[in-house]
């Protein structure tokens, strides 16, 4: 980059040129740095922790820290050494333009206690820009018989550096024709091309020349334009302006289409070559056309739109004025518009929050945050005088100018205000004056000294059993008196056994919410309740906790079938009703039970289906079944009866029976229960003995057609269970059975480990039902016949 002699010049001397301005009650001050721009990013700036007699234990104990006023950080401070040095890039010509002095202002801030100290940071100007010509083609063209020393104003170029480094002359190739005179236009340099002899367009009709303009840095830069000039013949006299700078001062609110000034040249030829039209130069910048105007008859200049002070103070641009003839001669001059402040920004305020949530236990003067304020306004516009609103519990004070401190001035309660937003009011002094409202809110922040508690001691939830796991049963809800941490809950199941299981086994509790959820299916028969306690404990330091009882109550689901458990019979599954029976009579009653509770176990008995309708009536609550007529000698000795049991709930569930009822004459005795199967086992074993002995008298063939009647009668599979051995009395005891029980189909079904004590005989009756009854002999047990029954299983 050109320039870095001078770039080197001035970062050697960036540290001789700190010195500290004043200290204001030996607490805040002011202290000023001078930097090179375009220095690289880490640059030393300046020991500013030494400078402001900060060691470098100091310097982390008391949070040094720079605050910059601009939007970007572009200074920063090594909090381990206390050097200040460049984090971003720094353009001077970006940041200030062409203004004679730019400064970067910053805040350097400690705390323990709070001092705080104004850092300006002054930029110097290095020539890292070169000059630049609005366009690099120019084009003129002149008269053959212009005279010596007419002139010709050419376009300046335009140099991004400061006055020093700026353009300071311009060089223009060496010819016979044209010299080149430089003219000052206030603070600008600008170069005119003067006639230096008689131009002959017949002898050269072009001249081609090269305008250099230089600055004075150092090494100086350059920009070059090439300049085209064509010599043009007959009119003679070019338009004359009155002032060759035009200068003209008006406020930055004057209205859109307001004139401004009135440019008036003059012609001495008469007629067409008279005329003059008035335009802007093609060199002027884009941004001129677009605020400003030319009336191409009058010259009068008009405003195109608004004005503002804050984008450019200053507008200078070029008119040319052309008179009528073909080719037209034509001359230039400056004009130069001054804008002037009026009070149109209202103040821009900037707030470095230091603790936006403060303990309420903070001490008074506790800093909450610093407020900068800045008015792109100049003068009594840009100052600005700040205040806050009142009831507040803070206070505002004044740093230096525009800059505030805001601190609290007395205790501070959150039970009575957790928040407070403070109304920071800024109001420059221009007329009328302009404000900025901006509110700070400050969050006071509590101490863990209130426990969770429940909304209520005791909490009921329901579940139906038989529920899905994971499914929802209740919630519990705690409240916490507190914010932030410490009311931040959660909840857990205390672990107690239930069951000889734990808690959490059965259930599960969201730790957020408080909902409780089941772990596993519920079976209300072999469970009806579950009782626990529920524990909700905040993440305060050190925490705090409460405790719930919580009672699940599981209900019944309809999920038991019910079960006929029992009704008196005969020994061979019948029912005997004597013929002369009156109504009324109690023929058996009908035992059921149910597993479930509630309405889920309430039964109903009713007759599905019966062989003679009308003849029996069932209780529908007690199952008592009774006789509603005499039997009559049309009615079947054997009626079948299908009797259901039915629980209420829903849908309901049912089981059924089939019994089969036997009239008898009257006098005829059954003993249902048969109380003595001792004697009738000895009898039955008398007789077989017998029957044996008569048998083996008989002679072989008998015994053939007797073995073949056996095997016709007894299924194969017993008899090859037996070990092929049957004894003539078992075979009397079979066919004696079955003349008993003609619609029985009875099959033997042998138990080789209580033969031949135990003889089992299976029957299948029609419709539903079996019985099995077991024959035993007499030293094992009293009953000779056991009925069993599915219902009864």
């Amino acid at each position: 980059m050109a320039g870095t002699g001078i770039l080197n010049v001035l970062r050697h001397s960036a540290t001789s040129s700190i010195f500290l301005l004043c200290l204001w009650n030996m607490i805040f001050g002011q202290i000023r740095y001078s930097i090179p721009e375009e220095l690289e990013r880490g640059a030393f700036v300046g020991k500013i922790g030494k400078d402001l007699g900060l060691s470098i234990e100091e310097l982390s104990r008391r949070k040094f820290t720079i605050v910059s006023v601009s939007t970007k950080r572009y200074l920063d401070v090594n909090p381990m050494n206390g050097i200040l040095f460049v984090n971003a890039r720094i353009d001077r010509e970006q940041l200030c333009g062409q203004r004679d002095s730019c400064t970067l202002l910053m805040e350097a801030l400690t705390e323990n206690p709070v001092e705080l100290y104004r850092v300006e940071i002054e930029i110097l100007d290095i020539n890292d820009n070169s000059p630049i010509f609005p366009s690099k083609e120019i084009h003129l063209e002149i008269t053959e018989t212009a005279t010596r020393g007419v002139r010709f104003l050419l376009e300046r170029a335009h140099d991004a550096d400061a006055v020093n480094n700026s353009v300071s002359t311009y060089h223009l190739t060496p010819n016979k024709h044209f010299v080149l005179d430089i003219r000052n236009r206030g603070k600008w340099k600008v170069p005119e091309l003067v006639v230096d002899n008689i131009l002959d367009r017949e002898t050269q009709s072009r001249h081609n020349l090269l305008l250099t303009a230089l600055d004075g840095g150092s090494p100086e830069r350059s920009g070059t334009a090439h300049v085209t000039i064509i010599i043009l013949d007959t009119n003679d006299n070019p338009p004359v302006f009155d002032n060759l700078l035009y200068t003209v001062s008006v406020k930055e609110d004057v209205p859109p289409n307001t004139s401004l000034i009135e440019l008036k040249a003059t012609d001495l030829d008469e007629g067409k070559n008279a005329e003059i039209i008035y335009s802007f130069s093609n060199y002027n910048e884009p941004r001129v056309t677009e605020i400003f105007a030319i009336n191409p008859t009058t010259g009068v200049i008009q405003l195109k739109e608004g004005l503002d002070f804050e984008e450019a103070n200053v507008y200078e641009f070029h008119v040319e004025a052309k008179d009528g003839n073909v080719p037209p001669l034509m001359t230039h001059c400056s004009v130069q518009v001054d804008i002037t402040d009026v009070n149109d920004n209202a103040p821009n305020l900037t707030l470095t929050s230091v603790s936006s949530t403060v303990n309420e236990d903070v001490s008074s003067g506790t800093l909450i945050a610093l407020i900068s304020v800045t008015d792109k306004d100049s003068n009594d516009n840009g100052y600005v005088d700040c205040s806050i609103s009142p009831a507040v519990p803070f206070e505002l004070k004044f740093s230096f100018r525009n800059s505030y401190k805001l601190i609290t001035n007395t205790a501070l309660d959150r039970e009575i205000a957790p928040q407070h937003k403070v109304i920071v009011t800024c109001k420059d002094r221009g007329i009328p004056p302009l404000f900025t409202n901006r509110t700070i809110v400050v969050n006071i922040s509590d101490i863990n000294d209130n426990a969770p508690r429940f909304t209520q001691p005791t909490y009921t939830a329901y579940v139906t059993e038989n529920n899905v796991p994971g499914s929802y049963i209740g919630s519990v809800t705690a409240l916490d008196l507190d914010i932030g941490r410490n009311a931040q809950m959660s909840y857990c199941i205390v672990e107690n056994d239930l069951q000889s299981m734990p808690a959490s086994s059965f259930l599960y509790i969201n730790s957020n919410n408080g909902s409780i959820y089941s772990e596993r299916p519920f079976d209300y028969e072999q469970i009806k309740s579950i009782q626990f306690q529920v524990r909700v404990q905040d993440a305060g330091l050190p925490s705090l906790s409460s405790t719930a009882v919580v009672q699940v109550i599981v209900l019944d689901q309809n999920d038991n079938p019910p079960t006929i458990t029992s009704w008196k019979a005969t020994r061979h599954g019948t029912l005997h009703v004597p013929r002369s029976a009156d109504p009324g009579y109690l023929v058996t009653k009908i035992i059921a039970s149910d597993a479930d509770s509630g309405k889920n176990a309430q039964l109903s008995f009713q007759l599905k289906q019966t062989s003679n309708p009308g003849l029996f009536i069932i209780s529908q609550s007690s199952g008592e079944i009774k006789s509603v007529r005499r039997f009559k000698d049309s009615d079947a000795s054997t009626q079948e009866l299908i009797v259901q049991v039915k629980d209420n709930g829903y849908p309901a569930l049912s089981a059924s029976t089939t019994l089969t009822l036997t009239a008898i004459e009257q006098g005829i005795t059954y003993q249902p229960d048969f109380k003595e199967p001792r004697q009738d086992l000895k009898e039955t074993q008398k007789l077989s003995f017998y029957l044996i002995i008569s048998l083996g008298t008989i002679s072989f063939i008998l015994l053939l057609v007797i073995i073949v009647l056996v095997i016709a009668v007894c299924p194969l599979g017993s008899s090859a269970a037996l070990g092929g051995v049957w004894s003539f009395a078992d075979f009397c005891c079979t066919r004696e059975l079955e003349r008993q029980h003609s619609n029985v189909n009875p099959h033997v079904i042998t138990d080789f480990q209580v033969l031949p004590s135990v003889l089992e005989v299976h029957s299948k009756v029609s419709l539903t039902d079996t019985y099995r009854y077991k024959i035993r002999s007499a030293p094992e047990s009293s009953d000779f016949f056991t009925p069993n029954s599915p219902e009864m299983a």
